[in-house]
């Protein structure tokens, strides 16, 4: 198989894109066009990220709750914090506001001040009757407005905590979407054309300030940030790489060509999400950008060749043959590599992660063949480079820095080291400060109003992010038996004890509500009936609301009365934090329910999202392992020597190890965009091992096997391509930096500065280990390649054909 990627190989592949360059661009177009079609196949993700395996039990928890209950993620609330509120102006907007809403078909239930329903004893048919708390006729009375205000607060005790702060004074609707557009196309259209100007009219209107929340309402704004962003990483990459293309090469034709490969390049990714018919998540959404950013050095590499090979001899049809021939096996192992570091991903269960790691791999790979197919055959059809054109290969900055590197690799070998022990050391102790993190809201931008939004109602409401608990009873209608409800009562104790957890919801509180308005409204009664009430008071909650839309209760029992749901809502916490109260919450469970009687399951998004943070920090010690596993084995199959590759990789885990140091020291947690970085950084940093290898590989041969000056030829070969590709893709991951998503923004800004430091470390380091070892590195056999050698006997006959046909 080795033969295949020989230079025999190359020659072979170099002659077919040459000589059949308009056949070989109709298929590029070919594949374009097909590709493109597929673009209305593209969706967008309507649901938070799900890390965990489909066949997690956290997971199938989680599906069996949502098939009971429905999706939990359905509503939306919106606040307010303003004197001004209880005023005849105010209220009847607030009152139309929330009418409209209610009136609208997307809407399954409003739950609001301005038409809030108390419970009424009814004797005579023994049951509840829900009956308006405020009366429309007399809300232009400012004093009656009061009344109602201090009557809300100090005798409703059922709406405290889901209406109302009591000791704030801030106010609330709950709005309950239909569950069956939560997680649709739909439930964009309505929140961003109906909901939002309804809220913006309002305070227009009033001059009050709302505030707006709730998980469908963070799922759109947030799905719309993603795409804006999709736009903008797209933009300035492609702006700032051309630009540092066109500054290093100063070359408008240079610089067109590599923005036209890297702009169908991304068509191609874009059809590739179509064809597989897969959504764009906030993991897909930077595949288009990652294409720029890798595909340029890739632009780099080629387009230096050339021009390196024209300067050495000026035949433009054996500098165009070379370009391929002799940085082919590179340039794809190089890509490989990189797609190697996505394609890690695909070996987890996590259905999101496994799309992310197969659209890169793929991009990437497909990138490659596009760039060796479409860049030597446009410079088939350009004129030859000028002078001015090929001035880069000698300007005084890099021709400095790159004298600075041979210096230092050539005299001060032992100072290299030094630091690089010193600086691996130091991280180490960095790496262990590093603490993990599970949040949704965490990596969501921090200026935008519904983020600060999200702050208010944390403050004030103890959160938006659901936590459920489900109890099942193992019986019928078990769950109004009072010894049932009492066990709900003492876990609910417990929940309200905790403070990052709201006031909870469930059967409960209606069962206490029920008592109160048994006892005419008085909330001194509100509480559980004891065992001589409960067969009258339960018998009238149990009548209560029955086949009513407005019963908020219907979604808290199941349609058998065999299974009860307990929500609560949760602050912003970290994963540490989120264990804690976890483990706080069952440990009170398992003492009241016993386990022959109930089945207990905690559920809800926000854990189900925890779990799936724990879940990659478990499997990225395998992840990175995998990576370098299969880099190795591509870096075997190029060099057949075992050593080589234990040299090449120290110089490519110093740079993880350092950004790991530097995360534990600046206080950047692990947490599902950090842990990507390092088999994606160790991916992209392997690939300038490989091009300094195969490049030592070529001068070893060219100089008689002499290693001190194959190296510093190397260096001086290679660095200026090694250097430019290291500022592109510092440069086009640092442009993540523009995010407004935290996630993003330490993703690309660790990126980075983990491949500045591999490049300094493969310009370095690597050469110094070459330099140390030389003797056990410079075996010939391992280092033979096939003996059709087309740089050592070009084959002068094609180079003539070649000509000819120019």
């Amino acid at each position: 198989m080795a033969k295949w990627f020989s230079l025999g190989f190359w020659e072979l592949v170099a002659r077919i894109v040459l000589k059949n360059r308009i056949f070989m661009l109709s298929i590029i177009v070919v594949i374009t066009a097909l590709l493109a079609l597929q673009w209305k196949n593209i969706q967008f993700s309507f649901t938070e990220a799900n890390l965990l395996p489909d066949d997690h039990i956290v997971n199938k928890e989680y599906n069996a709750f949502l098939e009971k209950f429905g999706e939990e993620g359905n509503l939306i609330v919106v606040g307010v914090k303003d004197d001004a509120f209880f005023t005849p102006k105010a209220f009847a907007a607030w009152n139309r506001l929330m009418t409209e809403i209610k009136a609208q078909k997307e809407v399954d239930l409003v739950v609001s001040v301005n038409d809030l329903k108390q419970l009424k004893k009814n004797d005579n048919l023994q049951t509840f009757e829900l009956v308006p708390f405020v009366d429309a006729n007399k809300t232009n009375s400012p004093e009656y407005l009061k009344t109602i205000k201090k009557d809300l607060f100090e005798n409703m005790p059922f709406y405290e905590g889901l209406l109302f702060n009591k000791k704030s004074g801030s106010i609330r609707s709950a709005i309950y979407l239909d569950k069956k557009i939560v997680n649709t196309a739909h439930r964009k259209d309505y929140i961003v054309k109906s909901f939002i100007p309804k809220i913006d009219a309002f305070e227009k209107e009033t001059g009050i300030d709302l505030r707006v929340s709730g998980m469908p309402y963070i799922r759109t704004l947030n799905a719309l940030s993603i795409l804006n962003e999709i736009s903008l990483f797209i933009g300035a990459s492609l702006l700032l790489t051309s630009l540092i293309f066109f500054f290093f090469f100063r070359s408008f034709r240079a610089t067109l060509i590599a923005i036209v490969i890297v702009i169908i390049g991304v068509m191609w990714t874009f059809g590739l999400l179509g064809l597989f018919n897969y959504h764009i998540t906030v993991l897909t959404a930077l595949v288009p950008t990652l294409v720029i950013v890798i595909g340029i050095p890739n632009c780099i590499f080629l387009t230096n060749k050339y021009q390196q090979e024209y300067s050495a001899h000026h035949n433009k049809a054996r500098a165009l043959q070379r370009v391929i021939t002799k940085v082919g096996t590179a340039t794809l192992m190089t890509n490989l590599t990189t797609a190697a570091g996505f394609a890690t991903f695909i070996i987890t269960s996590s259905q999101l992660l496994k799309e992310f790691g197969i659209i890169s791999s793929l991009s990437i790979v497909s990138l490659f063949f596009l760039c060796l197919i479409v860049i030597p055959i446009y410079y088939s059809y350009q004129p030859v480079p000028k002078e001015k054109h090929l001035a880069h290969l000698n300007r005084n900055y890099t021709r400095v820095f790159i004298s600075w590197i041979a210096k230092t690799v050539k005299y001060n070998r032992g100072y290299v080291y030094a630091i690089a022990l010193v600086i691996f050391f130091v991280s180490i102790v960095g790496a262990l400060k590093i603490k993990t993190s599970g949040s949704l809201i965490e990596d969501m931008p921090k200026n935008t109003s519904f983020y600060k939004d999200i702050l208010f109602f944390e403050k004030e409401f103890e959160g938006i992010m659901p936590l459920e608990i489900t109890v099942d009873t193992k019986r019928k209608k078990g769950v109004m038996n009072l010894s049932t409800l009492k066990r709900m009562d003492e876990l609910q104790e417990t929940i309200e004890e905790i403070p990052e957890l709201s006031k909870p919801i469930s059967i409960l509180n209606l069962v206490k509500y029920s008592k109160q308005a048994y006892y005419n409204g008085n909330p001194d009664y509100y509480d559980l009936p004891t065992s001589q009430e409960q067969n009258f008071i339960l018998s009238y909650a149990k009548n209560a609301t029955k086949n009513s839309k407005d019963n908020l209760m219907k979604s808290y029992v199941d349609s058998t009365g065999q299974v009860a749901r307990i929500t609560t809502f949760m602050r912003d916490i970290g994963t540490g934090n989120m264990a804690k109260i976890e483990d706080q919450l069952w440990a009170k469970a398992n003492k009241v329910f016993p386990k022959d009687r109930y089945d207990v399951v905690m559920t809800g998004k926000a854990l189900v999202f925890e779990k799936g943070t724990q879940y990659l920090l478990d499997n990225l010690v395998t992840s990175l392992l995998f990576a370098v596993f299969l880099i190795s084995l591509l870096m075997v199959f190029m060099f057949r020597s075992f050593k080589m590759v234990v040299v090449s990789l120290i110089p490519n885990l110093l740079p993880l190890v350092i950004t790991a140091g530097l995360m534990g020291y600046f206080g950047i947690p692990l947490k599902p965009s950090t842990i990507l970085v390092f088999s994606i950084a160790f991916g992209l940093s392997v690939d300038d091992t490989i091009h300094f290898l195969a490049q030592y590989r070529q001068e070893l041969k060219n100089n008689n096997w002499k290693i001190k000056k194959s190296v510093f030829a190397t260096i001086k070969e290679s660095g200026i391509s090694m250097f430019y590709t290291s500022v592109v893709l510092f440069v086009g991951f640092s442009v993540f930096m523009l995010s407004d998503f935290g996630g993003t923004v330490a993703l690309g800004g660790l990126i980075a500065i983990t491949l500045a430091f591999g490049m300094l470390s493969n310009l370095m380091l690597l050469p110094c280990l070459v330099l140390t070892l030389n003797k056990s590195l410079a075996n010939k056999q391992e280092f033979m390649e096939p003996k059709i050698d087309i740089l050592n006997n070009p084959n002068e006959k094609d180079h003539e054909d070649l000509d000819k046909s120019k």
